[in-house]
């Protein structure tokens, strides 16, 4: 499940670093830079899903950190 973690975030720079070379190289003429944009909210969107969803099956685990505020001394 790291693997996946990992690659999908390396796709999510890639994404983001082709639509910033795109936006250099055209100026904004073509659509690259918006489909390369587009790729990066929908891999952005993908991990999140497959996040929320490993943790349904129980392959991931939260890590426990507590919510409860404790008064200051």
């Amino acid at each position: 499940m790291k693997w996946i973690i990992l690659v999908a975030f390396i796709l999510i720079i890639g994404s983001l670093a082709s639509a910033m070379v795109f936006l250099i190289r055209d100026r904004g003429r073509t659509r690259n830079t918006v489909r390369a944009l587009g790729f990066r909210v929908g891999f952005s969107i993908a991990l999140f899903a497959l996040i929320l969803f490993a943790h349904h099956m129980g392959w991931i685990e939260s890590t426990g950190v507590p919510v409860t505020r404790h008064a200051p001394r």
